[in-house]
């Protein structure tokens, strides 16, 4: 049950206290989880357990501040978006250190996801939604719009907290729904204290958060009064979330897994690439779901790729976020670091040539640190080819025809992300437009934007996010039809 309800429109966030926001006041439950430092192995904060009167109160509530804040202008919504993003900014170095302590990245990368999340904040905003008129004659006038749907519920991963957050929170208010968000068990804290920030932006209702254990997200799922679930998270799970979202029709935008491949030509700088594909495969530990999970490099440059992919992984410092120069902090949860287990298990098993790395560092009390592993062209059907690890491992792979590295490319049940490393433009363009993913770059990689549209093919989603089709997923199409009087 409740048991502590306080407004939370004072000037100052405290970092150590965490609550839910219903109805724009902190709401503090009865029975309480701390989250750990996977650096550390220590308990960190009290964070509330969510009741299902908690649910109830704040899709209620939602559903209220829904018939206001729908009527409020595109401009209004923008700017109180953008004030938003400037107070994140103000308070980038709290933000920053929670983040760390919570999902073990280095600082540095810390603080670039709080810019991160400020950026999506406020680079929604360039958006519009366009009105398209179908027809304007001296008979009919006929226009299709886009209006809200009511009550968003966004469901965020503890791999990104707040990028993530800000990803699924700007579309939905600046389309004029309201939303209430569920951070991860795993990193609740930051995502608890954007929603307090917001209060200061948003009527009380718009911007609620519920943090909880295993029972809140089929709670919030299953529930009538929801209308719209941005998940990002597993495939294995947005399965159940598609099949919970089904019972009441509910609308859904599902962002899975990935399994990208990078395809490496010949005639690239091979000590240039091997720092933007190893930085773009180890970043974040691996826990990216679009970072390189499968490096396929030409065989007239597999030797020298290889060999000073590995000097440069080898040299990454792998330690606690809070420590200067850190590049790998530590796999942020148990259960993934058992995961990733499995997959240096398969890799001993089957006796698989590994060039660096291959085993977990320290022990459990020490953190959760798995040696930067790379795996020397494994076989196409290896466990590390076919599924995706999220952690520190990764294979290359050698190729030498281009018709045939595409098809290996393509064989994953997966298509959310992929790069072509190249400097022949027309190869580049022949690459990119027969890989089956979502997103394809050309001599980068993570290169995201909020007004690009990003989705995943195959069984990486369901739908967009991002950009104008991202848009368009937060309303319902209304097509309005006037036939003019006669004179």
């Amino acid at each position: 049950m409740t048991v502590t309800t306080t407004a939370s429109s004072d000037n100052k966030l405290d970092f150590s206290t965490f609550s839910n926001i219903i109805d724009g006041q902190r709401s503090y439950t009865e029975s309480t989880r701390c989250g750990t430092n996977p650096a550390t192995n220590e308990k960190l904060f009290p964070c509330p357990v969510s009741t299902h009167e908690d649910v109830e109160n704040a899709i209620e509530i939602a559903k209220s501040a829904f018939k206001t804040w729908r009527k409020t202008s595109i401009k209004h919504r923008k700017e109180q978006l953008g004030a938003c993003a400037a107070a994140l900014i103000e308070h980038k170095a709290e933000f920053a250190r929670l983040l760390t302590i919570e999902q073990g990245k280095p600082t540095m990368f810390a603080e670039q996801e709080v810019d991160f999340g400020a950026h999506w904040l406020a680079g929604t905003c360039e958006l519009d939604l366009p009105e398209e008129v179908v027809e304007d004659s001296s008979e009919k006038y006929i226009q299709t719009r886009y209006v809200p749907l009511g009550v968003v519920v966004g469901i965020v991963p503890w791999n990104f907290p707040i990028m993530l957050l800000c990803g699924k929170l700007a579309p939905a208010v600046m389309t004029g729904n309201t939303i209430i968000i569920k951070p991860s068990p795993f990193t609740p804290y930051c995502g608890i204290k954007i929603v307090e920030l917001a209060q200061r932006f948003f009527p009380p209702g718009v911007i609620q958060v519920l943090s909880g254990d295993d029972s809140l997200g089929p709670w919030l799922t299953a529930h009538p009064g929801v209308d719209k679930i941005s998940f990002t998270g597993s495939t294995a799970t947005g399965k159940k979330v598609m099949e919970s979202a089904s019972k009441n029709l509910t609308r859904i935008t599902l962002e899975l897994g990935g399994n990208d491949a990078a395809i490496v030509c010949s005639d690239v700088n091979v000590e240039e690439t091997v720092i933007q594909v190893a930085n773009a495969a180890f970043l974040n530990s691996g826990q990216i779901c679009i970072a390189i999970k499968r490096i396929y490099v030409h065989k007239d440059i597999y030797a020298h790729f290889r060999d000073a992919f590995v000097k440069y992984v080898s040299a990454l410092k792998i330690g606690n976020g809070l420590e200067a120069g850190t590049f790998l902090g530590p796999v942020q949860n148990k259960l993934q670091y058992d995961r990733v287990g499995l997959f240096l298990d398969d890799i001993q098993r089957r006796k698989q040539a590994i060039a660096t790395g291959g085993s977990v560092v320290g022990t459990a009390t020490d953190g959760l640190f798995v040696h930067p592993t790379v795996i020397d062209n494994p076989p196409d059907d290896s466990k590390i080819v076919v599924e995706e690890p999220f952690g520190p491992i990764v294979p290359l792979l050698e190729w030498s025809d281009v018709d045939e590295v595409i098809d290996r490319a393509n064989t994953s049940n997966m298509g959310l992300g992929s790069s072509v490393w190249t400097n022949d433009q027309t190869l580049a363009q022949r690459i990119a437009e027969d890989v089956e993913v979502g997103s394809v770059w050309t001599n980068e990689h993570l290169a995201i934007r909020p007004t690009a549209a990003f989705g995943g093919h195959k069984k990486s989603g369901i739908g967009a996010a991002w950009g104008l089709d991202g848009l368009r997923a937060y309303c319902n199409t209304q097509t309005l039809y006037f036939r003019r009087a006669s004179a």
